[in-house]
């Protein structure tokens, strides 16, 4: 509950703030600021949806959703990274138009909004520095990324005072936006590979598959499917070629579960049995799926 309740802090921080920032944008005429309050939107909204998905994330499974709800997290995340998106190309396209019209920005005020934008943004980074889930980490990110901003601008606002060129606002601002596409686009990534079911990283089928056929009384393991719900804890089904089923479940699930599986489903098989879905293995396994074929399939 208290990372929630942090979470709702850096979310009230960062809207109010985005408000601020975007009139500081237009007073002092610096599309620096504007872009960074486009950000600092994108990133509050990416918050207000991680709170409300978050906590739908956590229901236990029910009839409905078999699989409990932890899609919904990174549904959040994913929603927030097309906001990101858009918000950053939103903002280059301004600031390329500004580098071809300069236009006069007001530094002492763009330097007074850096200074208090790198206080309010170091906090909420402070703030939501703990998490684990892919939703988390994405709002974490965003922090880190404004207080970056923040810096940048400060740095730019000095140097435009003391040499007077108008340049540096839209390049600042380009260099800015394109540092959270490459972000966002990233983070795209790594959503969509939970959403494709691709096995959770640091889950390797092969070592799977050996650790499990080391087990005593194990003869072969196929049809080995990993997948995860949020991008965290490993689900994994699997037949298990064995002649003690009973025992032998127990033992399986242990060492899967020393491999990052917490939810297994085994089916298990005797030497002698036919079975029928051999030929719906997936190509990926074919390479060391030899080992099926001497069970006289």
């Amino acid at each position: 509950m208290k990372s929630e309740k942090r979470m709702l802090l850096a979310f009230v921080l960062n809207a109010g703030f985005s408000v601020l920032e975007l009139a500081g944008g237009i007073l002092t005429g610096s599309i620096a600021i504007a872009s960074d309050a486009v950000h600092d939107m994108g990133d509050a909204a990416g918050i207000g949806f991680s709170l409300l998905l978050e906590k739908k994330s956590q229901r236990p499974p029910d009839e409905r959703y078999t699989y409990g709800y932890g899609r919904y997290s990174v549904l959040g995340s994913l929603i927030t990274v097309c906001i990101l998106l858009c918000g950053s190309l939103a903002v280059a396209y301004n600031a390329v138009q500004r580098i071809f019209h300069p236009v006069a920005v007001h530094y002492d005020g763009m330097i007074l909004f850096a200074v208090v934008g790198l206080c309010v943004n170091g906090a909420a980074a402070f703030f939501t520095r703990k998490g684990d889930s892919l939703n988390r980490k994405a709002i974490n990110l965003h922090m880190l990324e404004d207080v970056l901003g923040w810096a940048v601008v400060l740095v730019g606002a000095l140097v435009m005072r003391f040499t007077g060129l108008l340049l540096i606002d839209p390049l600042l601002s380009l260099g800015v936006s394109a540092f959270i596409f490459i972000h966002a686009v990233q983070h795209l990534k790594e959503t969509m590979d939970v959403f494709l079911e691709k096995a959770p990283d640091g889950i390797h089928t092969h070592d799977m598959e050996a650790a499990l056929c080391r087990l005593d009384g194990v003869q072969g393991v196929h049809h080995l499917h990993v997948w995860s719900m949020d991008g965290q804890s490993g689900f994994a089904t699997l037949h298990v070629v064995t002649d003690r089923p009973d025992e032998i479940k127990k033992h399986v699930r242990h060492a899967l579960y020393e491999l990052g599986i917490t939810h297994v489903t085994i089916e298990t098989e005797t030497l002698d049995e036919h079975c029928d879905e051999i030929h719906c293995h997936p190509h990926t396994h074919a390479a060391h799926g030899h080992h099926h074929h001497h069970h006289g399939h």
